[in-house]
């Protein structure tokens, strides 16, 4: 084996258009399988006469395991090999996906997210180590990025049309077998192609800040999801979140190595785009699971109309997201997360006296601000994340921006379904879901308007000088 600094030097690769084309799928499976799954959701409902609590804990197990673990992810490959960590990876997250496929009961459909989640949490991560490893020369290496970034705009563009069409055709199952024959082949073509390499200095292991934020945002996510049907187990719930938070808070700045160096948090371009993060993921938390609701149940639609519906949002993402990293690059971040806001708010408002007899053409307006509002922020927010962090800094920098996310859309869904179920209560009839909705737009549009402000206080003057501090503090010696 060869020493650990020798396997940490990028080289070229063989064939990297192959490596490239592996790392994209392992994104594809990942990122899709939010969407993809979401169309599906009133079939599974019907399937396994499930509530819509349950069908949350569809959504949010496996985005709950993937934000709590990409940090170990990423941090495993490099200590241990980013390859082998890659591999299992794909493994893991095949085997989840057959077993979401085989499922019978929503609880052994949980189960069995959880499964994928955690193989998804070795993948995205990692990969992205991968590329940045095997394509050595700078112009390359930004087109393999750009390459890579632009899978997420397709993955939500297919990932509706996909699992509607999948569901309509077959059924709910048939929405996780796509990604069996995927990951089989991308594990068999790693082996083959995929170098192995590892950091010369890999990060520590922190498994109590680890277990505290699971805890804390499990807790949490349990919390917004059962309060309409048990308060009191949520009040409990809510308060062991708090203590884990509290824990983490506690436990993170007496560590050399943290999970989460919470001195970046004085960046308030970084405390910004953290937050901004969790604002616009958990608003596409909160419409594609509202909206995939009501556009079967309430108006409904077939699985693969419903999917066409979103086609607008899909659209906008693919064409506004390069013209955002344009506009980021010439003119900063602070234009796209003004737009972004902007377009949050306009398409929450738009939405705020949905029926279900609302017209389609300003259904899919609605739909297509949206996307013009998500496709702004991924650039912004990734920029504002690592700008002016050492560059020692900026890979774990960028991965709490990424856990942010996902953060971001666990509380989403959680927080859409709770309110929604709390003002439709006990019995559920569809003829009322619009209007319960109404609260959870109403959030959104405040949502869009703290994007806006907080892009704003961020990318001025007192923004950049605490970036600077926190620079210079995070280049002193580490402490003892």
């Amino acid at each position: 084996m060869q020493p650990a600094a020798e396997s940490s030097r990028p080289h070229a690769a063989a064939h990297p258009a192959v490596v490239l084309a592996i790392c994209c799928s392992s994104l594809l499976m990942v990122a899709m399988d939010t969407t993809i799954v979401n169309v599906a959701l009133p079939a599974i409902r019907a399937d396994l006469h499930t509530s819509v609590a349950g069908l949350q804990w569809v959504v949010d197990a496996y985005t709950l395991v993937l934000a709590s673990f990409l940090v170990l992810g990423g941090s495993s490959a490099d200590r241990f090999g980013r390859r082998r960590v890659f591999q299992i990876g794909l493994a893991t997250f095949t085997a989840g996906s057959l077993l979401c496929s085989l499922a019978h009961g929503v609880g052994a459909l949980v189960a069995a997210r959880v499964v994928q989640a955690l193989g998804g949490s070795m993948l995205n991560p990692v990969a992205m180590s991968i590329i940045v490893h095997t394509f050595v020369e700078p112009a390359a290496r930004a087109r393999a990025i750009g390459v890579w970034g632009a899978m997420s705009g397709v993955s939500m563009a297919a990932g509706p049309l996909a699992g509607g069409l999948l569901t309509q055709v077959f059924d709910w199952h048939a929405v996780f077998w796509v990604n069996v024959p995927i990951g089989i082949a991308a594990a068999l073509l790693t082996a083959r192609y995929v170098p192995e390499s590892r950091a010369p200095r890999a990060r520590r292991g922190d498994p109590a800040g680890q277990a505290l934020f699971l805890a804390g945002l499990a807790g949490l996510t349990y919390a917004l999801i059962e309060s309409p049907r048990d308060p009191g187990a949520a009040a409990l719930s809510a308060l062991l979140a708090a203590a884990a938070v509290g824990g983490l808070l506690a436990l993170e700045p007496r560590l050399e190595q943290p999970l989460l160096d919470l001195r970046f948090f004085r960046s308030l371009p970084f405390a910004s785009a953290t937050l901004i993060a969790v604002l616009m993921f958990s608003a596409l938390g909160c419409f594609l699971f509202l909206n995939t609701l009501y556009l079967q149940e309430v108006r409904g639609l077939s699985a693969l109309r419903a999917g066409l519906c979103t086609l607008p949002t899909a659209l906008a993402v693919i064409l506004v997201s390069p013209l955002s990293g344009r506009l980021v690059a010439a003119r900063g971040a602070r234009p796209s997360l003004l737009a972004s806001g902007l377009m949050l708010t306009a398409s929450a408002l738009l939405l705020t006296r949905l029926d279900a007899h609302t017209p389609l053409p300003l259904l899919l307006s609605s739909y297509a601000a949206f996307g013009v509002g998500f496709g702004f922020v991924n650039a912004p927010v990734t920029y504002a994340a690592v700008s002016g962090m050492p560059r020692a800094q900026a890979g774990l920098a960028s991965a709490i921006a990424s856990t942010s996310r996902q953060v971001g859309a666990t509380l989403g869904v959680a927080a859409a379904g709770a309110v929604a179920s709390g003002r439709l209560g006990a019995r559920l009839d569809w003829a009322d879901f619009p209007a319960a909705t109404h609260a959870v737009w109403w959030l959104l549009v405040g949502s869009g308007i703290a994007v806006s402000a907080l892009g704003w206080l961020a990318t001025g003057a007192r923004g950049r000088a605490s970036a600077e501090r926190v620079a210079h503090l995070l280049e002193e010696p580490a402490r003892a």
